[in-house]
């Protein structure tokens, strides 16, 4: 009697179970649970329509990011999470956004570039766009410029991640990397105010700190690489210079002979002098870095003096980290002050650089300038005749 009597109260509650479980529209679509009052809970995802409600879960829900544009919420809060970041359309059979044109990836989040670079660049966002500034190597042998820095802050605004532009490749310029470019020069018709003035070229200052009272000690037979970027976004580093603090002149010559023998000769003539300072005791080398009294350091002011780097050039780059097997150039290294490696410009030049020397046109689609009558050269630095 006792076992009849559970016999149906299991049955009416099975009955009740599978009533509630058929009162969920389609079932939850398989693709959720049914709550109570028939409400679906859809699984991650899953949902129905624009509003993400549960309904029937028989729709897929697309990926979010941070909106491009969208209206402030009670607290005036933009750039909130968005489906597609309100830039695509979203497939709900797929799952998958339809991104207007000039926005890709899986939620739209980023914008494409421009004809793809053209095949002749790499599309970056923008916080890895390099900043024009020194590039300090830290210990680790990467470099502060691999990352757009202003004064040394990254760039973290909301659209890091998302806004992108073509960093080109050498000899490519424009926004989307299709043209082709032209030599810079000097102008040859370009003249001072006082011709009777000495010349004054482009000078780059770089200043080596040890860590340790004794300088010579620290890095003396040690090497390091220069590299140098010229106005064509062509980056060339020089063969190891050992750093020879017990014969000054053999090693400004060493730099000397280093940057000259860069390819295709982007550097044709350079100048280079050195001073070492030393104390018997140990200094604060950070002090010095402000104070110009430079302890325990080693300085080289480069002078460019040829004519392929007439007027102002990109800021030389000091490695100076250890490259062992496997690294071109090969380097021992130099163990120097954190705060060292830095590079600066100390005197402008009386010349300038501009684009085919702003006496010609540059040739796009060859790289080749186009010199105006009178005017030859790769840059059209030389004058043919006089009117």
């Amino acid at each position: 009697m006792i076992a009849g009597k559970m016999m149906a109260i299991l049955a009416v509650l099975a009955c009740l179970w599978t009533a509630q479980a058929a009162s969920c529209d389609n079932a939850c679509s398989g693709h959720g649970t049914c709550g109570q009052n028939g409400v679906c809970q859809c699984f991650d995802n899953w949902g129905v329509g624009m509003g993400h409600l549960s309904g029937d879960c028989s729709e897929r829900i697309c990926p979010f990011e941070f909106a491009w544009v969208d209206k402030p919420d009670a607290l005036g809060n933009h750039h909130k999470y968005a489906e597609c970041s309100n830039r695509g359309i979203c497939d709900r059979d797929s799952g998958e956004c339809e991104c207007f044109p000039g926005y890709e990836g899986k939620a739209c989040a980023r914008t494409a570039c421009p004809n793809d670079c053209s095949g002749h660049g790499r599309c970056k966002e923008i916080q890895d766009m390099p900043f024009q500034q020194t590039p300090m190597q830290f210990d680790d042998g990467s470099f502060l410029a691999q990352k757009a820095h202003t004064f040394a802050n990254s760039y973290v605004k909301w659209d890091a991640d998302k806004t992108r532009g073509c960093v080109c490749d050498p000899e490519y310029g424009d926004v989307d990397c299709s043209k082709r470019m032209c030599m810079y020069g000097n102008d040859i018709m370009d003249q001072r105010d006082n011709l009777n003035n000495a010349r004054k070229y482009h000078v780059q200052h770089i200043l080596f700190v040890a860590d340790s009272a004794t300088f010579a000690d620290q890095v003396q037979a040690k090497t390091f690489a220069l590299s140098f970027t010229s106005k064509l976004n062509e980056t060339f580093t020089t063969m190891p210079i050992v750093l020879d603090t017990a014969d000054l002149k053999d090693f400004t010559k060493d730099v000397e002979y280093a940057l000259e023998s860069l390819p295709n000769k982007v550097i044709d003539d350079v100048h280079v002098a050195s001073n070492l300072y030393q104390t018997t005791s140990a200094t604060d080398t950070f002090s010095a870095l402000h104070d110009g009294s430079s302890a325990n350091s080693i300085y080289l002011n480069i002078t460019f003096t040829g004519e392929n780097v007439q007027g102002p050039q990109n800021l030389l780059t000091v490695k100076h980290i250890k490259c062992a097997d496997g690294c071109t150039p090969q380097l021992t290294g130099l163990e120097l002050h954190s705060t060292t490696m830095n590079v600066t410009e100390i005197m402008l030049s009386d010349y300038n650089s501009f684009e085919c020397g702003r006496r010609g046109k540059c040739d796009y689609s060859t790289g080749i300038c186009e010199c105006f009558s009178g005017y030859t050269g790769l840059s059209c630095g030389t004058i043919t005749s006089l009117v």
